[in-house]
């Protein structure tokens, strides 16, 4: 019976698309290996206390790859529903009761583990966006007002943690969502009008968003110590790097496991091996979108499409800034950084992408079930 579904599950999904993932999977327990003997020393931990555990986020996000991807798409729909109710309140419970970590409350502990609401809640948005513009043709159903409330909501909730990295990203999933709808290309303006009306508004009374904008604009004469060692790491790894755990820059680089473990993959495996796990997170991307080209289900189309938009914004924002093409966000590489909430997250999108762009008997053109 277990072999049935095993075989009927690699059937029917995309296997290209589960070997990238595999790709990925691998590379994080390479470099998160390499890096986390010189952090754990740094905070006085066990050599393996942070390989050790990424080998349990990455077996519990496999699990839920796995059995999301087994589901259909009214399946996937219910599920983010309720994961989108469950993480607001736990984005509302985490403002008075979560705990600061580099001046922003974002984090809170449940028996005895740290959980980030608001990495859960970017699934589980875009899917819930998704349906709700596919309702948007029907007579009387407000789909894009309630939307556009529910975006409002989450962001902000975010902007009181605050985590402005987190709400770009958001608000970026749910203007590609807006385009892929069709919706007017006025609204779509407006919404990236208010986006950098946002970030200006974040520059003036935020001062931590302040100061890495500063930073950015003016490295030379302004503190940006992790950006200007992670441009280091890109310099000494040349075309094949020093070798897996060779690198130096993982022993002064704070975040070198988690948000600038890209700057870790450039020096120890070379700018070869970089351009390879790009590719990776390209493919993925750009396979996903040529399936989802010829979709009749609007509702499967546009929040796959929002899934796919996750994956590769926050991909691009995080390489982006270990390269300093953008001001630092504290956002992780998925599937490759450090981090239990983020690597669980990521895991819960490309398990709902997999079972909305896998092989129904042949056949990619789903009939909506309302």
């Amino acid at each position: 019976m277990k072999n049935n579904i095993i075989r009927h599950w690699w059937r029917s999904v995309d296997q290209q698309m589960i070997i990238a993932y595999a790709i990925l999977v691998a590379f994080s327990l390479l470099l998160v290996t390499t890096t986390s003997s010189a952090i754990a020393k740094k905070v006085g931990l066990d050599d393996n206390y942070f390989s050790s555990r990424q080998v349990i986020y990455l077996l519990t996000g496999s699990i839920c790859v796995f059995i999301l991807s087994l589901m259909n798409s009214r399946w996937v729909k219910r599920i983010s529903i309720l994961g989108f109710l469950v993480s607001v309140m736990m984005l509302i419970i985490t403002k008075f009761f979560g705990y600061e970590v580099k001046g922003a409350v974002r984090w809170i502990r449940i028996l005895g583990f740290s959980y980030q609401p608001s990495e859960f809640i970017k699934p589980f948005f875009a899917v819930v966006v998704g349906w709700l513009l596919s309702l948007k043709h029907q007579e009387d159903f407000p789909g894009f007002t309630i939307s556009l409330i529910l975006y409002l909501v989450v962001a902000i909730l975010l902007v009181s943690q605050p985590d402005i990295g987190m709400l770009v990203l958001t608000t970026g999933i749910f203007c590609v969502q807006l385009f892929v709808a069709g919706l007017p290309i006025i609204w779509i303006l407006f919404s990236g009008i208010s986006g950098c009306f946002g970030l200006v508004s974040a520059y003036f009374f935020l001062p931590h968003v302040a100061t890495r904008i500063n930073n950015f604009i003016d490295p030379v004469s302004n503190e940006n110590y992790q950006v200007s060692k992670s441009i280091l790491a890109f310099s000494e790894g040349g075309f094949y790097g020093k070798g897996p755990g060779e690198g130096s820059v993982k022993q002064s680089l704070p975040d070198s496991h988690t948000d600038f473990i890209f700057a870790v993959a450039v020096e120890e495996l070379g700018a070869i091996i970089s351009i390879f796990i790009i590719l990776v997170f390209a493919f993925i991307s750009v396979s996903s979108l040529m399936k989802l080209k010829n979709q009749k289900d609007t509702f499967v189309q546009f929040a796959a499409t929002g899934l796919v938009a996750q994956l590769a914004l926050q991909a691009m924002i995080n390489i982006g800034v270990t390269m300093n093409l953008l001001p630092t966000k504290g956002m992780t590489l998925p599937f490759i950084s450090y981090g239990g909430s983020s690597t669980i997250a990521i895991s819960i999108a490309m398990g709902m992408l997999l079972a909305l762009t896998k092989d129904y008997g042949g056949t990619k053109a789903i009939k909506p079930r309302y």
